[in-house]
């Protein structure tokens, strides 16, 4: 049975940099992403910066980020992973079955 519930986030800055330096980063178009494998389940950071826009813009992106995140996540379930994704502008005008395929192929790719 798939659960659809949303994955554990972090949100210490420490938890961030430790992706950053320790983790995998793919860049695509519509956003980066930061994976780091762990003994743990799912754990994901999100981070809009204010290249994108205003707050308004930098929460909007963040919200399409996560819900394809959530949807993406519980139809591949990895287990053991963290991972940080870093919106761009590109994830506010693209559609939405694009950012979730997006995110998939680069799970994909990172998860080899």
């Amino acid at each position: 049975m798939v659960s659809y519930a949303p994955p554990e986030t972090f949100a210490k800055r420490a938890d961030f940099l430790r992706l950053a330096a320790k983790g995998k980063k793919i860049s695509r178009p519509e956003f980066v992403m930061q994976l780091l494998r762990t003994e743990a389940g799912v754990r994901v950071g999100y981070t809009a910066t204010k290249k994108i826009g205003n707050a308004v813009m930098r929460n909007r992106v963040r919200r399409r980020l996560k819900e394809a995140a959530r949807l993406t996540l519980a139809e591949l379930a990895p287990a053991g992973v963290e991972l940080v994704l870093i919106c761009r502008r590109e994830t506010a005008d693209m559609p939405f079955e694009a950012l979730r395929a997006g995110l998939r192929a680069t799970l994909a790719e990172a998860l080899k």
